[in-house]
């Protein structure tokens, strides 16, 4: 698979990153085997950008991904690149966002160990902490930077004005935000501030946590420790809206590129010139292929409008927030 320059990190990766929020709890339970298989071909595959974070799971996507992937990474480390994210801790209460130094050191040691390395290429903050000053931290994840704990430094769910105070004291070189058909709003003023600042965005949710699978319809069901159980997003006259959108997309996509529907959402999230990588999860190594052939789709303008066009009528479709999970 050719790779890109994710922004001003210099790093080359692949366009499609395996990302592993689902191997974390948040989405039901996990067969742990045919996870790996999943983690291993993409790696055959291919893919060489892994996304993880420590509240997924709480270590368990780390230790997972580090099974995978432990002749990578204790043979030939540098062809893979490993990002997890940090600043997110559970209390009593539930969870809390805390980007404090002393949690975030906390826990990219946690990290590290987790995963049995000794450096993590790109940390990112997981979600603003509006109790913390940014300049801490920032100055926070400088000094992991100069100890050789990590490479590079991101954020996640991070808008401009946020973006540009973390900057004040060093640079966020990566930009993880929501994006998907059913949820453009970034395209408004986050995606143009990146592309204006050689941020390097890798986008997470393209297939708007399972709508734009394929897989869905109208009698969709989930585990109650599956967080869209309780999401109206996912039920009633909303669902049904939003799956006939998907039926349109699906049709489109097999006239104009013989491709699947989710092969189809995953290369308009590429189109966009401010995005360097789809993040794509999957629980079977079976639907890897079929991710990384996204890749290969190229839109023209007519294939945008049409697009346009059957998005019309759907509804906006939001994710889950610390607070809500």
């Amino acid at each position: 698979m050719d790779t890109v320059t994710l922004g001003m990190t210099g790093l080359e990766v692949s366009p499609i990153a395996f990302g592993t929020w689902q191997l974390g709890g948040d989405w039901g339970a996990t067969d742990e085997r045919r996870a790996i298989d999943a983690l291993r071909r993409a790696r055959e595959l291919g893919i060489n950008f892994f996304d993880t974070a420590q509240a997924y799971g709480w270590g368990a996507s780390e230790r997972m991904l580090a099974r995978a992937l432990r002749e990578d990474l204790d043979q030939r480390r540098d062809e893979v690149v490993i990002a997890t994210k940090g600043g997110l801790r559970m209390t009593d209460d539930g969870l809390l966002r805390d980007s404090s130094p002393e949690w975030l050191r906390q826990g990219v040691e946690d990290s590290l160990a987790a995963m049995g390395i000794e450096r993590i290429d790109l940390y990112q903050v997981h979600w603003p902490d509006p109790d913390t000053p940014l300049q801490e931290t920032a100055g926070a994840l400088q000094e992991l930077v100069d100890e050789g704990k990590i490479g590079h430094v991101g954020v996640s769910n991070f808008g401009p004005e946020e973006m540009a105070e973390f900057a004040r004291t060093r640079p966020v070189e990566t930009l993880q935000p929501p994006y998907h058909l059913f949820r453009r709003d970034i395209e408004a003023d986050v995606l143009p501030y990146s592309r204006e600042q050689d941020i390097g965005v890798l986008v997470y949710g393209p297939l708007a946590h399972g709508l734009l699978s394929g897989a869905m319809d109208e009698n969709a069901t989930f585990d109650d420790d599956d967080w869209r159980s309780g999401s109206p997003l996912f039920e009633g006259e909303l669902l049904a809206r939003n799956l006939e959108a998907v039926r349109q997309l699906q049709a489109l996509a097999a006239e104009r590129f013989d491709a699947s529907v989710s092969q189809l959402a995953v290369a308009w999230t590429l189109s966009h010139p401010a995005v360097r990588v789809a993040i794509v999860g999957s629980r079977d190594a079976e639907h890897i292929a079929e991710a990384i052939g996204a890749s290969e789709i190229e839109l023209s303008g007519d294939d945008i409008g049409a697009i346009e066009g059957i998005m019309a009528g759907a509804a906006k479709v939001g994710g889950p927030s610390p607070e809500s999970v």
